[in-house]
C-alpha cells in the first residue's frame, strides 16, 4: 500500500516546487489549498457560511469570495482566523480523505497531501499520515520570495509570515526536512533521496 505523507512549509519556502518534483516522480499530489478554492467557489455552501459569518463585504461584486479582504481580516485577528478555520477545516478534511482513498485505489507509489498550515491547524499533525515533510527556507529567504511573488511590501510579507508558526519551530516538529533555501538542483536531489527512503522508488 502506498505511503501517505503530509507536505507542509511556510509562506515563501517553495512548497509548490517540491510538490511538483514529487509529482514528476509519480506521486499523487493532493493540494489542500486547491480544495479550499473549490469549496469556496460561488454557489458552494461553504461560501454562503463564510459570508454569513464575516459579512457580505467579504464577497466581491460578482458574488465571489474577495480573498484579499478576508485574508487581511483574519491575518490581523487570531480570533477571526480561528473562526474561519472552524468553518473551512472540517469540509477540507473530508475532501482530503476522499481524494486520498481514491489515489490509494489507483495504486500510486506515494500520496503527497499538501497542507500549508499542518502544524498550526491540526492537534495531531501525524494523524492519518506515515510521515510529515517540511519544506524549509530561512526567514530572510521567505520574505524575499514573498515580496517577489506577491508584489507586496516587505512589511506585509513579514506580517504574513509572523501569522504562521515560525519555520524553525516547524522544522523541529517534522519527520523529514527538505531545505529549499539553496539551488533547485540540490532541492531535487533531496526530494529524490526522500522518495527512495520512503520506499516509493521502483
Amino acid at each position: 500500500m502506498a505511503k501517505t505523507i503530509a507536505l507542509t512549509g511556510g509562506i515563501g519556502t517553495g512548497k509548490s516546487t517540491v510538490a511538483a518534483l514529487f509529482a514528476s516522480l509519480g506521486a499523487a499530489v493532493i493540494d489542500a489549498d486547491a480544495i479550499v478554492h473549490e469549496l469556496q467557489a460561488p454557489g458552494a455552501p461553504l461560501l454562503a457560511e463564510i459570508a454569513a459569518a464575516f459579512g457580505p463585504d467579504v464577497l466581491d461584486a460578482t458574488g465571489a469570495l474577495d480573498r484579499k479582504r478576508l485574508a487581511d481580516r483574519v491575518f490581523a485577528d487570531p480570533a477571526e482566523r480561528q473562526r474561519l478555520n472552524g468553518l473551512v477545516h472540517p469540509r477540507v478534511g473530508a475532501e482530503l480523505a476522499r481524494r486520498t482513498e481514491d489515489a490509494r485505489r489507483r495504486g500510486v507509489p506515494l500520496i503527497v497531501v499538501d497542507i500549508p498550515l499542518l502544524f498550526e491547524a491540526r492537534r495531531d499533525p501525524r494523524a492519518g499520515f506515515d510521515a510529515t515533510v517540511l519544506v524549509y527556507a530561512p526567514r530572510a529567504v521567505q520574505i524575499e520570495r514573498t515580496v517577489a511573488r506577491d508584489g507586496c511590501s516587505r512589511a506585509d510579507a513579514e506580517a504574513r509570515i509572523a501569522a504562521q508558526m515560525p519555520i524553525d519551530e516547524k522544522r523541529a516538529l517534522a519527520d523529514h526536512v527538505i531545505d529549499n533555501g539553496v539551488d533547485r538542483a540540490e532541492t531535487e536531489r533531496q526530494v529524490r533521496a526522500l522518495w527512495t527512503a520512503l520506499g516509493a522508488a521502483a
